[in-house]
């Protein structure tokens, strides 16, 4: 047997999770967003998703869809705790977790067998301790592949479970209909039907020179590889000697800067605890954005001095975000990295050094060194949002 993962996501999570503080929203259309007009629907839950509304509509909308939704604002910090607390009976399963964004991972299966039984056995175990546990459902896919698993875990929710089995991934791609295949929008259906192109079939029929000619280089090569099952997205964020970074892959396109904001300071946590650890220091932010149509712009910059701490990163990629940022375009993948790192050895003691500085140094390098050890524990930073 290859690789075996599971791609684990949370049902209507942030609208799952008001039903679950308040019993009395259960069976109720629950819509949690923002506030003003101009603001998106975050989640919706699956009673209210009968009327039509869905995650990134305007709240505007969802409320002629649905006038007696109960609408309700974003709780981040209570999704963020329930959140950890699934991710936590992930790690009963394997060592290998990789968190996708809040409400998703994938769990690297492969070689489990003798401890937990087949896959299958053990998605169905995991299901259950998680609801046992949270009172949350997940739905699961399992693949060899982290694309289809993650496409196949959306497959039959809510509370859902598909399995594919080894080499009959593109036979899967082939039988679903254009928008079950994950990472082709709306927008990207348009262009597609707009070339003839209004099934998967169509689109496997075209080469990779030919898709590649219509559609350019980026969008060419993820269609020819999505309709095959094959990974197209870099799941795999490994850290590369002279950079650390890392990404997270949203469910749905976000454009609401509040809850932007609260992704990106959690990757400036990872990244910079990481390089603590790492006792690496850089000058240079990257910001990695992929709209909502499928185009990925990269933006850095180097500093006089060096990147302090994790507000000082988050400050800096902030400001190099919103410089490039298309609101109306959808975020659908940000990144923040440090690059031409170097070791603290190599650091020159300047004048501007200062007892706040080197202790808020001191404290996140042993945030970092604890979380490592101890994978459970959580502690927080002050300024963390």
């Amino acid at each position: 047997m290859g690789k075996v993962f599971l791609h684990v996501d949370l049902d209507a999570f942030f609208a799952s999770v008001e039903q679950l503080d308040n019993p009395a929203l259960k069976g109720k259309p629950v819509i949690v967003g923002g506030s003003d007009r101009r603001s998106v629907v975050s989640t919706a839950s699956y009673e209210a998703r009968k009327f039509g509304v869905h995650s990134a509509m305007p709240i505007f909308t969802a409320k002629k869809l649905c006038p007696n939704g109960i609408f309700l604002p974003v709780r981040m910090a209570r999704y963020h705790e329930k959140s950890d607390e699934v991710m936590q009976i992930f790690e009963n399963y394997s060592p290998d977790i990789q968190k996708l964004s809040i409400d998703e991972a994938f769990i690297d299966l492969t070689g489990t067998e003798r401890l937990f039984g087949t896959p299958s056995e053990t998605a169905k175990r995991l299901k259950a301790e998680v609801l046992a546990k949270t009172g949350l459902t997940v739905s699961v896919g399992i693949a060899s592949t982290k694309y289809v698993a993650k496409i196949a875990s959306g497959m039959n929710k809510p509370d859902g479970f598909l399995s594919i089995e080894e080499g009959k991934e593109e036979e899967f791609m082939l039988s679903l209909p254009l928008e079950k295949v994950w990472g082709i929008g709306e927008k990207t259906r348009e262009k597609l039907k707009s070339k003839g192109l209004s099934t998967v079939h169509a689109i496997h029929s075209l080469s990779v020179e030919n898709l590649m000619s219509i559609f350019g280089e980026s969008l060419g090569t993820f269609l020819y590889n999505a309709v095959r099952g094959k990974e197209y997205e870099n799941f795999n964020k490994e850290t590369k000697s002279h950079s650390i970074s890392s990404e997270t892959t949203f469910g749905f396109d976000l454009r609401n800067q509040a809850e932007i904001e609260v992704e990106m300071k959690k990757l400036c946590k990872t990244v910079m605890l990481r390089s603590r650890n790492e006792s690496k220091l850089s000058n240079t932010v990257c910001v990695k954005i992929r709209f909502g149509d499928f185009s990925t712009i990269t933006v850095r910059q180097t500093y006089k001095s060096e990147i302090e701490s994790i507000q000082d990163l988050f400050e800096k990629s902030n400001a190099l975000f919103k410089s490039k940022f298309q609101a109306q375009k959808g975020l659908r993948l940000l990144g923040i990295g440090l690059q031409n790192l170097y070791d603290e050895t190599e650091r020159e003691t300047t004048l501007f050094d200062t007892e706040e500085t080197t202790a808020e140094t001191k404290i996140e390098k042993a945030i970092g060194l604890l979380e490592k050890k101890f994978p459970n524990i959580k502690i927080g930073i002050a300024s963390e949002i």
